[in-house]
């Protein structure tokens, strides 16, 4: 069956209460889940001052913890060795470089004065697959700053939370990330997607009551190396983009104003203003069609987002080109509503809108085909959009 079966949060949370038990015979005395995310349209803007607008998905990470009565967190994730960290000191990234991201939160705790951390075990389960372009990252930290806030007895607001998260991830693990992946894991509500103002950092919901409609999400199960190093360097062409634009904010940006990019040695700069210009429009465009129930609308879009991202943007392979375009060839009278690439790009996952009814009929199509072409089997689960990170 080509949509992968999903392990409910309940049973997540079952789990991760067994594994506390079975490696440090504790009961958990807290337990908290953050979901990835998906991001439907408004790719590579979170950091351009964009908007963006993601779902939380049914995919989570589950944290069970336990106080230990030390000044130590002791700390296993499912498949690797336990991480001890010293809760007496300031936090410094460190290895496995896993347990950078936990550090990253620690320090945002102490920093902000919530501090001491009490010494705790505590157990990671996940059903939500690494390295997917899902946001497995920004669930992590979530669902620890979580634990984090019951062990320290306070609560964050959820703006503060994800920027705490996000501020993690920029000093501990080292990825200048936008601030989408932590406030979607933080701000998702059922049946609701978040548009995100990313200047002024304002969440909005947007219904997506629609039970008929479903979101697939198709892992083309290739990760292509140079992924890190090129995501760096896209942000670094929109800044030097912007600053040769004279603009303080890509907001202040119309189409017109790119054409002075044109005089450049090559067009790699306008092509990359050109994306960022042409994305955010999309974005508040789909988001005003979803208010009006106008679903159909968003296939137009979602096709010139995936275009401007392989093209103008080049963060786009051939496996997402292909899983985009065999979507594309069902088409709407077989279901499909419209088809991208979402995350970071160079591998990752496709994103594909379609009615519920043809779900199991597009999954199969999809996953037949693609893996005929590539000689990859992907991984295809149906989600719609859920609750944010919260204890349980």
């Amino acid at each position: 069956m080509p949509l992968q079966a999903n392990e409910s949060l309940a049973e997540l949370s079952a789990d991760a209460r067994t594994h506390l038990r079975q490696y440090y015979q504790q009961e958990p005395s807290l337990l908290a889940a953050a979901p990835g995310r998906v991001n439907l349209i408004g790719e590579h803007i979170d950091y351009c001052d964009g908007f963006v607008l993601p779902l939380a998905i049914n995919r989570h990470i589950v944290i069970a913890a336990a106080l230990n009565n030390s000044g130590m967190a002791r700390v296993r994730s499912m498949g690797e060795e336990e991480a001890v960290i010293s809760l007496e000191d300031p936090q410094a990234p460190a290895t496995p470089p896993w347990t950078n991201y936990l550090r990253g939160v620690l320090e945002g705790f102490r920093l902000r004065g919530s501090w001491p951390v009490p010494g705790f075990d505590a157990v990671i389960v996940s059903n939500l697959p690494i390295g997917g372009g899902l946001s497995s990252s920004a669930a992590l930290e979530l669902a620890f700053a979580t634990i984090v806030e019951g062990l320290v007895d306070t609560v964050l607001d959820t703006r503060e939370k994800a920027l705490l998260c996000q501020k993690a991830e920029h000093d501990f693990a080292g990825v200048p990330c936008g601030i989408m992946d932590q406030f979607a894991s933080a701000f998702g509500q059922q049946d609701n997607l978040v548009l995100i103002d990313c200047q002024s950092q304002d969440p909005e919901l947007v219904p997506f009551p629609s039970s008929d409609l479903s979101v697939l999400v198709a892992n083309t199960m290739i990760r292509h190396k140079l992924a890190d190093g090129e995501y760096r360097a896209r942000r670094e062409d929109t800044e030097r983009a912007l600053a040769l634009l004279g603009k303080s904010s890509w907001r202040e940006v119309n189409p017109a104003d790119l054409e002075t990019l044109r005089n450049e040695p090559d067009d790699l700069l306008f092509r990359r203003a050109r994306h960022v210009v042409s994305e955010i429009a999309r974005t508040r465009e789909s988001a005003k069609e979803l208010r009006q129930d106008n679903y159909a609308a968003l296939g137009p879009h979602m096709a010139a987002s995936h275009q401007s991202l392989r093209d103008d943007f080049e963060v786009s392979c051939g496996e997402l080109d292909l899983m985009v375009r065999i979507a594309n060839e069902i088409g709407f009278e077989g279901g499909v509503l419209g088809s991208r690439m979402t995350g970071g790009g160079f591998g990752g996952s496709t994103v594909t809108l379609c009615r519920g009814e043809q779900l199991h009929e597009i999954a199969a199509r999809l996953s037949v085909a693609y893996e005929e072409e590539s000689g990859h089997t992907p991984q295809l689960f149906a989600t719609r959009p859920v609750q944010g990170a919260r204890l349980l």
